[in-house]
């Protein structure tokens, strides 16, 4: 069999990640996506029950009528449709369903305890990519072991690559029914006291890509401001191993393949209150801000560079090399991506060899400056 071609990037893959509350307050719809710009949509989420894999929202998912739909297609209508017809539209376009999530990780560890729950919890996922629709599926398990919402065990290390295995297995059955090439990914941490618990070599040989999820570095849960996603980490940002460029190479050097990860890059900034101005706010005392695009704290990009950036000071972080924003009237401090840093970190994707971007999420960018740098800079 052939893989899928991926879209006009060449090699490099712009996964881009659709959650399924998205259609709701924030009323950004699945005919919305710029599908000419990126090559994978990761809808987030589906849940798990009972060890196997079912619809996480099944109003969105599956059953709100858009324009276009009959009262009588039964579950056939919702944002998993919308899909299939975006599709449609963009032959080169592959959907993968995600799988878990912060909130829906906690069934995971009993899903892949033993050979018989994994097997049932991977039938079950791959009838769901089918019926629904979906090319491939994404792990999204946060965390094996620890490190999430919910307490694993230490089993779950060998555990997550025996899951990884039987999915494997399982979708090259499928393919030899279809003809057609299954992705199997994974979204991965990035912190280092949750990398060690991935068998990163192991999981390198099986899956086709990794999302790493190099973002969320720092925020609101910091008594001291930090930045959302530096590139490096500053000479005085006192949480050390915290960037990007260090959960990369803690793969690269626990033997994962460098063109099978994909750089997660957020479409949001995180902020906090009740800064002092010395250094501008950076790395100073400080609460989770009490204002926020959908949740404090959370900033969309276009909510930032629409009503943050006209009245705040921009500075520019030379060393995280990742700008921020400053407002000493309301001691307001907001971290944060914006062209200069995108592209700064597409070409350190093309100079370390990986494997494209990943992004979170499509909402936070309406007007697709931040994701029309990326796929400029990947071409």
């Amino acid at each position: 069999y052939v893989p899928s071609p991926d879209a006009y990037t060449g090699d490099k893959k712009i996964v881009a990640y659709y959650p399924s509350w998205a259609t709701y307050a924030r009323n950004y719809q699945v005919a919305d996506i710029p599908a000419q710009k990126i090559t994978h949509i990761n809808f987030a989420f589906a849940n798990i029950a009972d060890g196997k894999c079912v619809v996480g929202d099944s109003y969105a998912d599956t059953d709100k009528a858009f324009a276009g739909d009959s009262w009588d297609q039964g579950a056939k209508r919702g944002n998993f449709n919308q899909l299939t017809k975006l599709k449609a539209a963009n032959p080169n376009l592959e959907t993968m369903i995600s799988i878990g999530g912060w909130t829906w990780s906690k069934n995971f560890s009993a899903a892949a305890a033993t050979p018989e729950s994994r097997q049932v919890f991977v039938d079950s996922c791959v009838d769901f990519m089918k019926t629904y629709g979906f090319d491939g599926i994404d792990i999204d398990w946060e965390y094996p072991v620890s490190g999430g919402l919910y307490a694993g065990t230490a089993a779950d290390k060998a555990n997550y690559t025996a899951l990884l295995s039987e999915f494997k297995a399982e979708l090259a059955a499928q393919t030899a029914i279809d003809g057609e090439h299954h992705p199997l990914t994974i979204a991965a941490p990035a912190g280092p006291t949750t990398i060690p618990n991935l068998e990163a070599k192991n999981i390198g040989g099986i899956i086709d890509w990794m999302n790493l999820m190099s973002y969320d570095y720092h925020g609101g849960w910091d008594p001291i401001t930090g930045h959302n996603a530096p590139l490096n980490v500053g000479s005085k940002d006192i949480a050390q191993g915290f960037s990007i460029s260090d959960s990369v190479d803690a793969y690269l050097n626990a033997g994962f393949p460098a063109q099978k990860l994909v750089l997660g890059l957020p479409l949001y900034g995180r902020g906090w209150e009740n800064v002092s101005a010395t250094a501008n706010g950076l790395y100073q005392s400080g609460v989770n801000a009490s204002v926020g695009t959908w949740e404090k704290g959370v900033f969309d990009y276009t909510d930032i560079k629409n009503n943050y950036l006209p009245t705040m000071t921009r500075y520019w972080d030379a060393e995280a090399q990742v700008p921020y924003l400053y407002d000493p009237a309301r001691k307001l401090w907001i971290s944060y991506d914006d062209p200069q840093s995108i592209k700064i970190k597409t070409d350190y994707i093309k100079a370390k060899g990986l494997g494209g971007a990943m992004l979170w999420e499509l909402s936070g960018d309406r007007d697709e400056e931040l994701i029309d740098v990326i796929g400029a800079n990947l071409k």
